[in-house]
C-alpha cells in the first residue's frame, strides 16, 4: 500500500513526527528552502526591464525516454504589467536538486502529500515552493545510482562499446495539486499532530506574499546599495534593509557616549538610630517640601552643617502591601533577552538550542521527543490543555496556596498572531530534573529557564510589606524605604537575578527591597548616628548588549524577533561592530559605513520608516494590502535616493576632505582614505607629498599604551617611526636608508615588541647562544647569530603527534593565497618533513571524555567554538560556552558613590 508523504524542514523534526504518524506515512526533510532568488543577478522584474531585456525560455518535447529536447524557442520580450511587476525569479538552490528529485520520486506515487513546514512566513514560503516544484513535471531524470554506474561504464576503456551500459532516463510525474495539503502545528506532540492531519488545509497565500515582499525588499536594498559601498569604500561590504538600521542604533549610541558631558551631583545619606535595631539609612529628598538637587560639594557641605545640628523627627510612616505579578510566558524576544541576561547565551545560540528542543531530543526509551513549542512567536497565548496541565502541577509540586482561583491570562502586543502560542514546555510534567540526563548542558539550562517561566506565569503574585518613613531635619526631609517579602508566590520557582545583574522590565526590583526598618511612630525623635555626603557624576547611556539591542529593536518595531539573531550575527561577521565585555562597539569601518548610508538614504534607513515597512508586511499577511503596492511605494522612494547617491555619496577611495592642512607640506589638504590596512589621512598633493597619518583602531584608540613613548633605534640611536607594511604597522628607524632597523609593534599599542630572550643553550649549528623570538605566528627559538645563522626550532605544545607518536604539536602559520591576505595558522608535527601530520584546529591537552584519546581540539563552527575529538570513529563534540562578560564599574547600573 502506498504511503502518504509528509515533508518538513529538518531531519530531526522528521524523526520526531514519524514516530507519531505510523506506517501509513513517510516523512522526509527538505533541509530548509528549496527555491530562492538567483545569486548572480537581481532576479526581480523592475519597471523599465522590458527595454531590450529578454526572458529566455526552454521547452522539451513529449516523447519516449531518450528523446532530445526541442530547439530553443526564440526569446520574447518581457512586457511589464501590474500583474508581474516586481515578480521574483526563483531558482533551485545549488545543492538542492538531489533533494528535490528524491521528494518528487516519493510524491509521484503517494496518495497525498502533506507540507508540514514551520507555522510562520518562512515555513509557509517553503511549503509554497515545495508545492510548486512537486506539481511541475520533471522529465528525463537520471537516478543517482544509475548515473554513477553509467558514468563509470562510459568512462572506462576495459569494456567493449556494445557492453557499455546505456544511461536510463525516467519521467517523474507531476503531483496533482489537489493531493497537496498544508498542515500546521505549534508543538510536536501526538495530539497536535493528529489534530493537524484531521483538518489539513491549503498554503496560506497571504503569508507567502508577506515573505515574498520581505525577500524582494531585502534583495533590492542589498543588491543595489552593496555595489555603491564597493565603489566608495571597499569590496566585500554589504548593506541590509534591517541590519543597517540596527548598525545605526549602535553607532548613534556610541556618538551619544562620546558627546556626553558628565554632570556632578551629590546625594546625602543619614544613618539613624530609633532606639531599637537596626540602624537604618535615610536619603535626602526634599527641602521645604520641594524636590532638591545638590550640584556641588559646597552645597552639600552647607546642608550637612545645617542638618547636623537639627532635630531628627519622624514626620510620617506609610505602610502598604505591594504585589509583584508573575511575568508572562516567553515570546521569542523575551526568551533571547532572558537567556542573555541569565545564561549569557547569544541570540544566535539561544535560537539554535531552542530549535533542537522544539524538533526533538532523544529521551532514552521514549525516543525522540519535542520538549518545547515553536520558538518563533510574538504571542503569549497558551492553549487550554496546557493551562489545565500546569494548574494540576502547581498544587502538587508547590502547594495549593500558590495556585490562583482562575488561570492568569496575558495580553499580547497589538500585531501578535494569537493562532501561535508562547514558548512553553510541550509537557510541563517533564521537569528539568527529569530530562537532564538526556540533555546537553546548554539544552538543560534553556529548557529549565522556559519551564520555570511558564510555571511561574500561572502562579500567584509575590507579596511584600513595604514601609516608607519620612524624617524631618529642620527644613530638610529624608526618606527611608524598606520592603520585606511576605509571600514568595511565583518567586518560589522563578527567582530573579541579583540586584546588580541585568534584568528584564518585568524583573526590576523596588527601592529598598530586602531592607528591614525598625518600628517607629509619627513624631518619634531619632538620633543621628552618621551623616554621609557622596559625590556622583551622571553617566552616558550604556552600550548595547545583545539583550538591550533586541529589546530596543522590538520596541521600535525594527525587524521581527525571529530575525534578530541573524541581524546581530551579520553586523558582527561583517566587522561593523565588535563585542567587548558583552557590549557592542562600532568599528571604524562600521561607523563610517553607517554615516555614509544614513546620509545618502536618510528615509530608507530611518527607524520610523523601517518600522512602518514591518507594519505593511503584517498588513500583507492579513490580506489588507497588496504586496506589489508596498514594494512599489518603497521602490519609487528608493530609486530616487539611489540615483542621487550614485553621484553625491562621498568616496573613501577618492578621499574625503577633512578641512585640515597637511602637517608636512603645509599646502595640501588632508583627505581621509581607506586602504586594505584601514583608514588613514593622506595629503591631497600625493605623490608630491607622501604624508600619511594612520587612523586604524590599534594606533588611534584611546586605550593605546605608551601613546607618547618615543622608541629609539638599538643600532644607531635615532628615533623610530611608525610605518605600514604588508603585514601591518611596524617601527622603522628614521635613519633609513642608512639604517634599516625595524621592530614589530605589540598589538593595540605604539610600543615595540619585547626583545629576544636569551636562553641557556648553544646553537647546534654555529655555537652561538639561542634566543626566544617572537614571529608572525608566535614564539619560536632561533640563533642569536641571525641572519648569518638561520637555525630555528619550534616551541612544542607538549602534546604527542597522533601519527608518528614521536614528535609533538607545534603552532605554525603561512601567508594567504599567493603570499597575500590573512595569515593561516595551523598545527603540525615537530618532526616535519619526516612526519607531515597537520590540523587546522588547536590541540588541547585534555583526554576525550568518550573514547579516551590523549587530546582534543578546539575549532570554530557556525554555532560557535566547539571542542571535538579527532580520533576516527569518535563523534564527541561539545560547544564551548561564551564566558559571561564582567560588568565594569563604569558600566554598572548604579553610579559608584565617592565619599567626600
Amino acid at each position: 500500500m502506498a504511503r502518504s508523504l509528509v515533508i518538513v524542514e529538518s531531519p530531526a523534526k522528521a524523526k520526531t513526527i514519524n514516530k507519531y504518524l505510523g506506517r501509513d506515512y513517510i516523512v522526509k526533510a527538505s533541509l530548509g528552502h528549496v527555491l530562492d532568488l538567483p545569486k548572480k543577478t537581481l532576479g526581480i522584474l523592475l519597471p523599465g526591464d522590458q527595454n531590450g531585456k529578454k526572458k529566455k525560455r526552454k521547452s522539451r518535447a513529449k516523447g519516449k525516454s531518450g528523446e532530445k529536447p526541442d530547439e530553443k524557442k526564440a526569446a520574447r520580450p518581457v512586457v511589464i504589467t501590474d500583474d508581474n511587476i516586481f515578480e521574483p525569479t526563483l531558482e533551485i538552490i545549488p545543492g538542492k536538486k538531489k533533494i528535490i528529485n528524491d521528494l518528487r520520486s516519493a510524491a509521484g506515487f503517494a496518495p497525498a502529500v502533506y507540507l508540514a513546514g514551520d507555522p510562520d512566513r518562512e515555513g509557509e514560503a517553503i511549503c509554497a515552493h515545495l508545492a510548486q516544484v512537486l506539481s511541475k513535471p520533471k522529465r528525463f531524470v537520471v537516478p543517482e545510482d544509475e548515473k554513477k554506474e553509467a558514468a563509470e561504464s562510459q568512462n572506462g576503456d576495459t569494456k567493449k562499446p556494445e557492453e557499455k551500459k546505456k544511461v536510463k532516463r525516467v519521467e517523474i510525474r507531476a503531483v496533482d495539486p489537489k493531493k497537496i495539503f498544508r498542515v500546521t502545528f505549534n508543538e510536536i506532540t501526538p495530539k497536535a499532530i493528529r489534530a493537524a492531519f484531521e483538518k489539513p488545509g491549503q498554503v496560506n497565500t497571504n503569508l507567502v506574499e508577506a515573505q515574498q515582499a520581505r525577500r524582494v525588499l531585502d534583495r533590492l536594498v542589498g543588491y543595489k546599495i552593496s555595489p555603491l559601498l564597493w565603489d566608495k569604500v571597499r569590496r566585500g561590504l554589504s548593506a541590509g534593509r534591517v541590519q543597517t538600521v540596527a548598525l545605526r542604533l549602535i553607532v548613534e549610541r556610541e556618538q551619544e557616549i562620546r558627546a556626553f558631558v558628565p554632570q556632578e551631583y551629590w546625594t546625602i545619606h543619614a544613618m539613624l538610630d530609633a532606639g531599637e535595631p537596626p540602624i537604618f539609612e535615610a536619603k535626602l529628598v526634599k527641602h521645604n517640601g520641594a524636590d532638591i538637587e545638590v550640584s556641588n560639594q559646597e552645597a552639600a557641605d552647607k546642608i550637612v552643617a545645617a542638618v547636623s545640628k537639627a532635630k531628627w523627627q519622624v514626620a510620617s510612616v506609610t505602610q502598604r502591601e505591594k504585589k509583584r505579578n508573575p511575568p508572562p510566558p516567553f515570546t521569542t524576544s523575551k526568551l533571547q533577552q532572558a537567556a542573555y541576561n541569565r545564561l549569557r547565551y547569544t541570540a544566535k545560540n539561544t535560537m539554535r538550542v531552542a530549535q533542537g528542543l522544539y524538533e526533538g531530543v532523544e529521551l532514552g526509551e521514549e525516543g525522540s521527543v519535542a520538549l518545547i513549542t515553536y520558538m518563533r512567536t510574538d504571542s503569549v497565548h497558551v492553549s487550554s490543555d496546557a493551562l489545565a496541565q500546569v494548574r494540576e502541577l502547581i498544587p502538587e509540586r508547590f502547594g495549593a496556596n500558590y495556585l490562583p482561583e482562575k488561570p492568569n491570562f496575558y495580553k499580547s502586543k497589538k500585531d501578535a498572531q494569537e493562532a501561535h502560542e508562547a514558548v512553553r514546555p510541550t509537557d510541563v510534567t517533564r521537569t528539568p530534573e527529569d530530562v537532564r540526563p538526556f540533555l546537553k548542558e546548554d539544552q538543560y539550562k534553556l529548557y529549565q529557564l522556559i519551564w520555570q517561566r511558564f510555571v511561574a506565569s500561572q502562579m500567584l503574585p509575590a507579596i511584600f510589606d513595604q514601609t516608607s518613613i519620612d524624617i524631618s531635619a529642620g527644613d530638610y526631609t529624608f526618606r527611608a524605604t524598606g520592603s520585606v517579602q511576605k509571600f514568595d508566590g511565583f518567586l518560589r520557582v522563578y527567582q530573579l537575578p541579583a540586584a546588580n545583574a541585568d534584568r528584564e522590565d518585568d524583573e526590576k526590583d523596588d527601592e529598598g527591597e530586602g531592607k528591614a526598618l525598625p518600628h517607629v511612630t509619627e513624631g518619634q525623635t531619632l538620633r543621628l548616628d552618621q551623616i554621609r555626603p557622596e559625590q556622583h557624576f551622571t553617566e552616558p547611556p550604556p552600550r548595547y548588549t545583545e539583550a538591550t539591542l533586541v529589546k530596543d529593536l522590538e520596541e521600535k518595531g525594527i525587524g521581527r524577533p525571529s530575525t534578530y539573531a541573524s541581524i546581530i550575527s551579520t553586523i558582527v561577521d561583517r566587522e561593523y561592530v565588535t563585542k567587548d565585555q558583552g557590549r557592542f562597539t562600532p568599528t571604524m569601518l562600521g561607523e563610517r559605513v553607517s554615516v555614509l548610508l544614513v546620509k545618502s538614504f536618510e528615509d530608507i534607513f530611518d527607524v520610523g520608516f523601517t518600522a512602518r515597512l514591518e507594519e505593511e508586511l503584517d498588513e500583507i499577511e492579513e490580506g489588507t494590502l497588496p504586496w506589489r503596492k508596498s514594494v512599489k511605494d518603497f521602490w519609487e522612494r528608493f530609486e530616487l535616493d539611489l540615483d542621487k547617491a550614485g553621484g553625491e555619496m562621498q568616496s573613501y577611495k577618492a578621499g574625503i576632505p577633512t578641512g585640515k592642512k597637511c602637517e608636512k607640506c603645509g599646502q595640501g589638504e588632508l583627505l581621509e582614505r581607506i586602504s586594505r590596512h584601514g583608514f588613514f589621512l593622506g595629503c591631497s598633493r600625493y605623490p608630491e607629498c607622501d604624508f600619511i597619518q594612520d587612523l586604524s583602531p590599534e594606533l588611534g584608540s584611546e586605550t593605546v599604551e605608551s601613546e607618547n613613548t618615543v622608541e629609539y633605534c638599538d643600532n644607531c640611536g635615532k628615533e623610530m617611526a611608525i610605518k605600514r607594511g604588508r603585514f601591518g604597522p611596524f617601527l622603522a628607524c628614521t635613519g633609513y636608508p642608512d639604517c634599516k632597523t625595524t621592530r614589530r609593534l605589540v598589538e593595540g599599542t605604539r610600543k615595540a615588541r619585547r626583545p629576544d630572550e636569551p636562553l641557556d643553550e648553544k646553537c647546534p649549528t654555529c655555537g652561538k647562544g639561542l634566543v626566544k623570538k617572537h614571529g608572525r605566528f608566535g614564539e619560536f627559538i632561533g640563533c642569536s647569530g641571525y641572519p648569518k645563522c638561520k637555525y630555528t626550532r619550534p616551541i612544542t605544545m607538549g602534546i604527542k603527534c597522533p601519527k608518528c607518536n614521536e614528535g609533538e604539536f607545534v603552532r605554525r602559520g603561512s601567508a594567504g593565497k599567493g603570499g597575500r591576505g590573512r595569515p593561516r595558522v595551523f598545527y603540525g608535527c615537530s618532526r616535519y618533513p619526516d612526519c607531515d601530520f597537520t590540523t587546522p584546529h588547536m590541540p588541547i591537552a585534555e583526554p576525550c571524555p568518550k573514547c579516551g584519546a590523549p587530546f582534543i581540539v578546539e575549532k570554530k563552527s557556525k554555532i560557535g567554538n566547539v571542542r571535538a575529538c579527532l580520533k576516527d570513529g569518535c563523534d564527541w563534540e561539545q560547544l564551548v560556552p561564551e564566558a559571561p562578560p564582567e560588568v565594569q564599574p563604569e558600566e554598572a547600573a548604579v553610579p559608584v558613590a565617592v565619599k567626600s
